[in-house]
């Protein structure tokens, strides 16, 4: 194992998994429809960082398409989300 890899294993990982677990707590208590959209995005996008920490662990390619494609649904509610929002402010 290089230190390359050991660097992703010991500081990105719990890190990643720190900032997911702290969004789940703002999904759970968030005051308002916002937050909890925001949050779960975020632990989207800490999903979609460890998806990818772990396909250059293993050096598999196959798992960056997995984490490209919940980019693209995270993207997607987002924009659901925006519209939702546009139409009810109007």
């Amino acid at each position: 194992m290089t230190l390359f890899s050991m660097l992703l294993l010991w500081v990105v990982l719990p890190m990643l998994l720190a900032g997911a677990v702290l969004a789940f707590v703002r999904l759970v208590r968030g005051p308002s429809l916002p937050d909890r959209v925001v949050a779960l995005e975020l632990m989207t996008m800490a999903g979609i960082g460890i998806v990818a920490v772990y396909a250059v662990l293993t050096e598999q390619t196959t798992l960056l398409d997995v984490a490209l494609i919940l980019a693209l649904i995270g993207f997607l509610s987002t924009v659901a989300f925006a519209t939702y929002v546009q139409r009810n402010v109007t």
